[in-house]
């Protein structure tokens, strides 16, 4: 079980009541985080698990390619700094938190300098030799998806109790395209979450279309410049002034699947905290007794 760790503690955030520890700190995203834990190793019994992390949440060289990418979330560009995310001051406070409370469980914590948590997931989902499940609120993700490979995605869109099972079926039957073609589904159509343009006029139907038609993005920019196949002439002038944009998006959009990452045991999901004392030293000033508990009560029994 693959996590995309921040999707998840930003849907714990927003989704959560405030949730007050002594000293006037809201925990609500530890809370959640712990909670939700709990729910899907309860649910799903993996044998191993990594909290993936994003050791840089927008990664120079995808911006060198596409400088919009995810450019409206970064608070206030600083010449020769790092970008840095606009993140809720309440939410930045409790992310520390939740990595201390991870480590004093043991639960496998997976980042990759230069690169974002979505690549790690990638990468640890590509040749696992085993079942798969890639949590995430992401939709970039689908592209991960492989009934061949056993490698599924559960989609926690509409919450995490209330998660789809992502198949090749669900994403044919959803977007009229295969898991293999997501990724290029993705570029055509775009996303203005990551700051993605797509291509003018191209939303999900067209983009669905072009690529039953010709199989993929190649095909697609190759009947562009064909003027004897038989693509109309709208999505042709579409496609041909889309060509600069479609010459790198397609590498921003595509997740890591290479990088060199912990496997096997370093993942394997303990049946006890690494550390019981300050587990319950941070349940204690965090006030996080009932959703640490819950957790330890499921290691123990799966």
């Amino acid at each position: 079980m693959l996590l995309d760790t921040a999707s998840m503690y930003f849907r714990a955030f927003f989704g959560a009541p405030e949730v007050l520890a002594a000293d006037g700190t809201n925990v609500n995203a530890v809370r959640g985080m712990v909670g939700y834990l709990a729910y899907l190793v309860e649910q799903y019994r993996p044998t191993h698990l990594a909290c993936c992390w994003d050791e840089d949440w927008r990664p120079e060289w995808r911006v060198e390619l596409l400088p919009t990418y995810k450019a409206h979330r970064v608070v206030v560009p600083v010449a020769g700094a790092p970008d840095v995310e606009e993140v809720p001051d309440p939410l930045e406070a409790q992310v520390p938190i939740i990595r201390e409370v991870l480590d004093a469980f043991g639960i496998a914590v997976v980042g990759a300098p230069g690169y974002e948590a979505d690549d790690v997931i990638g990468t640890l989902a590509t040749g696992a030799g085993q079942a798969v499940d890639v949590v995430t609120g992401d939709r970039d993700l689908f592209q991960l998806v492989d009934d061949a490979a056993d490698v599924r995605v559960l989609y926690i869109g509409k919450g995490v109790s209330k998660h789809e099972r992502v198949d090749e079926s669900w994403i044919v039957e959803k977007y009229g395209v295969s898991a293999r073609q997501y990724a290029d589904f993705a570029t055509l159509r775009g996303d203005a979450s990551d700051g993605l343009p797509g291509v003018k006029g191209v939303g999900e139907k067209t983009a669905a279309t072009l690529l039953q038609r010709f199989g993929d993005l190649d095909g697609i920019v190759a009947a562009a410049a064909d003027p004897d196949s038989d693509l109309a002439p709208g999505p042709r002038l579409k496609i041909k002034e889309a060509a600069d944009y479609l010459s790198v998006a397609p590498t921003v959009v595509a997740v890591a699947r290479d990088l060199d990452l912990p496997r096997g045991d370093a993942l394997a999901l303990p049946a006890a905290p690494a550390d019981p004392e300050g587990l319950a030293a941070l349940a204690e000033r965090w006030s996080l007794g009932s959703p640490v508990e819950r957790l330890v009560g499921v290691l123990e029994n799966r």
